[in-house]
């Protein structure tokens, strides 16, 4: 493989758009049980884990933060480093958090003065100041056990998560760091696979996901996770064989989580509700094989378009359940009843599309404007006169601005 240990990973890019569209489909299943009965029943092991997507954005979001700063944030703590790569965070997630949430909130008090159906009393209650000032410093799930009603725009509460493991990532990386110089690969493998056990183990104590403050441990250890298993793929040097075998082996571990998401839907261990969710151990490996391999899946992934709709995907997270909220207002406000039919089949795929479409919008017109907006207010000025070879290097800070 190539000593290369910054700048994007195509697959992992390409499988972001994987994980969101996960998510989608999960929160559409009442839309889909609709329109065809026989399909929902059909995917319903895949889709009724889709909140599972969550877990795999949280590692790959502990695994990529690591690749791109582990070397320039490892071996010592430096304030101003720190609050560089906070505030580089917040010009990744912050604008279109910022626009979802006004956008949700709108949406919220459209329905007090249009129509017969106002949005449910819990949703109205919670357009506060108080609420706003959370919201805004992304704090809102850190008061409460249980996520849902914490955010304005429901999917918010998993950046509210991360801006926690944002916060900690300053002394998370100096430890992964330690570890790593002292750790052989392999065995930085098993470590990562053990960081993400805890929400497994929660949930073969409980059956279900959803405990109180059970969203701690998942952000937090599967976010340590995605991080030590980025350590282990930084040391590995593989041969052009190892890493078609890698390629090979991501696209096994794909078809062993499918299949095992059918087997534990058919045989719950112990009649547990979400069981489904112990297809999450799986995660750690299928990354590092993605992250090392080529061929198969891995170029699958790695394809522009794959790789376009990955940047398009945090748009698309944060937009699509205030589409689906729309949706389900009409639904009153109209008398809208979809029963079984082509018909149907397209309204869904096209509230899919819009949030899509609004998402690629969002994208082009909000996230990489306003990141490069806030990027810049931390970067030197540039002299004026431009030194030979200035057009190069400019292509190289570009590169490391869209891993940044």
């Amino acid at each position: 493989m190539s000593g290369v240990r910054t700048g994007e990973i195509k697959a992992l890019s390409g499988l972001r758009i994987v994980a969101a569209l996960w998510v989608v489909f999960f929160h559409f299943r009442p839309l889909l049980e609709e329109a065809s009965p026989p399909l929902r029943s059909a995917f319903a092991p895949i889709l009724n884990a889709g909140a599972q997507g969550v877990d795999l954005f949280f590692i790959l979001s502990g695994f990529v933060l690591t690749w791109n700063y582990l070397d320039r944030m490892g071996e010592s703590w430096s304030l101003g480093s720190t609050l560089r790569f906070l505030w580089l965070r917040l010009a990744r997630v912050w604008p279109v958090y910022l626009v979802t949430m006004h956008l949700a909130a709108a949406f919220a008090v459209f329905t007090l003065y249009v129509g017969r159906f106002p949005l449910p009393p819990p949703v109205i209650e919670s357009l506060n100041a108080l609420s706003w000032i959370k919201q805004v410093l992304l704090v809102q799930l850190w008061f409460q056990p249980f996520f849902d009603g914490s955010s304005w725009d429901g999917p918010a509460w998993s950046i509210s998560a991360e801006w926690l493991a944002y916060l900690l990532f300053g002394g998370v990386v100096l430890i992964v760091f330690r570890i790593a110089a002292a750790t052989r690969a392999r065995n930085l493998i098993w470590l990562a696979v053990a960081a993400a056990l805890p929400p497994t183990l929660l949930l073969l104590a409980h059956g279900v996901f959803y405990t109180p403050w059970s969203w701690l441990p998942r952000i937090v250890m599967q976010f340590i996770a995605g991080a030590l298993a980025c350590a282990a793929v930084r040391k590995l040097r593989l041969s052009d064989g190892g890493q078609r075998t890698f390629g090979v082996l991501s696209l096994v571990l794909v078809a062993i989580i499918v299949g095992g998401l059918y087997l534990l839907d058919a045989y719950p261990p112990g009649g547990m509700l979400d069981a489904g969710g112990l297809i999450d151990i799986l995660f750690v490996p299928l990354v590092i094989t993605l992250s090392l391999g080529v061929g198969t899946l891995p170029a699958l992934l790695s394809t522009r378009v794959m790789v376009y709709l990955g940047h398009v995907s945090f748009s698309l997270y944060m937009l699509h359940e205030i589409v689906h909220t729309a949706w389900n207002w009409a639904v009153l406000q109209f008398g809208i009843t979809l029963t079984p039919s082509w018909t149907a089949k397209f309204t869904v795929l096209g509230l899919i599309g819009l949030a899509g479409v609004g998402a690629a919008l969002l994208y082009h017109f909000v996230e990489e404007p306003a990141r490069r907006w806030m990027r810049r207010m931390i970067e030197p000025k540039t002299p004026r006169a431009a030194r030979p070879g200035d057009g190069h290097q400019s292509r190289l800070q570009s590169v490391a601005a869209r891993a940044g």
